[in-house]
């Protein structure tokens, strides 16, 4: 049995890294350099709690069941994962009867532990919030990680366990002779499969054309960020939402997993062939700073040291299309809006094992290992462990990002794990993601990636083969 999955987001890897549990041939394929470089790459990186979504959506469903499954999923895969808990905060009266409907809405959906906090009690959680807010919704339930480290650690977990990744290999076509599923095509050949999973994000909608199958229409909602210094850490300790509009959750104050501070995103819904539109506005980083600021006044834009914009993927039900289709073989986890990383586990889970594996009567692989082990973080050790590591490898001992404290031992590692650009160790790293955004360690990291890849400075891209800094030696 050969199965194909169309996309290495967060939700393709867990699905692949299912898969894996099953005596079957799995194939990958991506159509950018590395795994988690599309909708994965920029968005909030919260596990959401599920009081935003309408009881009785795919969204509701698997945003409750997947958060619960978080803790585990984040253990066995070394992955950072925290759960600070979230406030919905009211500003008004008009606010306040929100939050009721909002608490309504979890417990039916299934979600612990909901609570509506007076303001002097909110002041007191987070000193820092506007001080006038009148109440809150407190959910404990929600958290925060880095959906790339997740989407990278799933990957390399699926593929000890006989994963083929096709990195930079876009999919052209799916051959469907009789009403099945035949064959992924790409330009470098014709891949014999006998099913197809599209996880493919924004392109989601392109991939189920190719098979013949008309949903989901994508229409790419473009989110805006602001990232604060680390310095700016202890500006709150919890994610931070207003109440809800009918469009979107709204323009977010949250910590970081490495520290930092985030705010946004906005959203603004884009042409249906803008799913590359990555660019930022003026107005839409004021617009990101002024919703942060009506949270939290004390907000510091002088602590800013990065923006940037993600695309995610809506459709006009507002909600996930998963499961089968009309073409036997192929299968949807497709129009995954937000909350789709809090959902990929429960998603993957259920596609794999409740529908796929009966489907194409899969028999369970009893060698399989679902525990991955991370790459090592000096920031994370204590000093004896530290100076242990050095000991066995002094490279663990030169610090290349002073920023994020990452050292050369790290970068090496993070190529051997698959990083063929700066991006890539960056994404592993965290190297270049500090307050000088590499200013003063992209030159040492470039050199490591020429030494380790055996080639030269200006043949290594920043992200892709598209993408170079270097053109050439300027003296000999």
């Amino acid at each position: 049995m050969r199965v194909a999955v169309i996309g290495a987001g967060v939700v393709g890897a867990l699905v692949v890294r299912e898969l894996a549990r099953y005596e079957a041939e799995v194939l990958l394929f991506e159509q950018e350099a590395d795994v988690g470089w599309g909708v994965t790459k920029a968005n909030s990186g919260i596990v959401h709690a599920g009081f935003h979504d309408r009881p009785g959506t795919a969204c509701a469903r698997f945003c409750v069941s997947g958060n619960a499954l978080f803790d585990e999923v984040c253990r066995d895969l070394d992955v950072p994962f925290r759960r600070t808990g979230a406030y919905v905060l009211a500003l008004s009266a008009a606010d306040r009867a929100v939050l009721d409907r909002l608490r309504a809405q979890g417990e039916e959906n299934g979600v612990p532990g909901l609570e509506v906090l007076p303001g002097g009690e909110v002041l007191a959680r987070e000193p820092n919030v506007n001080p006038a807010v009148v109440a809150a919704l407190w959910a404990p339930t929600v958290g925060i990680t880095e959906p790339w480290a997740l989407a990278l650690a799933a990957v390399e977990n699926a593929a000890a366990g006989g994963l083929a990744v096709h990195l930079g290999e876009e999919v052209t076509g799916i051959r469907v002779d009789g009403g099945r599923v035949r064959a992924v095509q790409t330009a470098r050949g014709s891949y014999p499969v006998d099913a197809v999973v599209n996880a493919a994000g924004l392109y989601a909608d392109q991939v189920a054309a190719m098979a013949g199958v008309p949903e989901p229409r994508i229409v790419p909602r473009r989110g805006e960020y602001v990232l604060l210094d680390k310095a700016a850490g202890d500006l709150v300790r919890a994610v931070l939402f207003p109440t809800p509009s009918e469009k979107s959750k709204g323009i977010l104050v949250l910590p970081t997993i490495d520290g930092g501070i985030l705010l946004g995103p906005t959203a603004a819904d884009l042409p249906e062939d803008a799913k590359e539109a990555t660019d930022t506005s003026g107005d839409g980083l004021r617009a990101a700073v002024e919703g942060a600021r009506r949270l939290v006044p004390k907000v510091d834009c002088g602590l800013a040291v990065k923006a940037f914009a993600g695309l995610r993927p809506e459709s006009p039900p507002q909600d996930f299309v998963v499961g089968t289709t009309a073409v036997r073989g192929f299968y949807q986890a497709a129009a995954m809006r937000s909350p789709g990383l809090t959902a990929a586990p429960a998603v993957a889970r259920w596609l794999v094992h409740e529908v796929i594996a009966g489907d194409l009567t899969l028999v369970r692989k009893a060698s399989f290992d679902p525990v991955r082990r991370g790459p090592p973080r000096v920031a994370d050790l204590a000093s004896e462990e530290w100076e242990a590591r050095v000991r066995e490898d002094p490279r663990y001992g030169r610090i290349v990002c002073f920023c994020n404290l990452v050292t050369e031992g790290e970068i090496v590692d993070a190529i051997r794990r698959g990083a063929r650009s700066l991006d890539g160790v960056k994404f592993r790293t965290r190297a270049g993601f500090g307050r000088c955004q590499g200013g003063f360690c992209t030159d040492r990291i470039l050199a490591i990636l020429a030494r380790e890849l055996g080639t030269e400075p200006e043949e290594v891209p920043l992200r892709d083969p598209r993408s170079w800094l270097v053109a050439g030696k300027i003296r000999p």
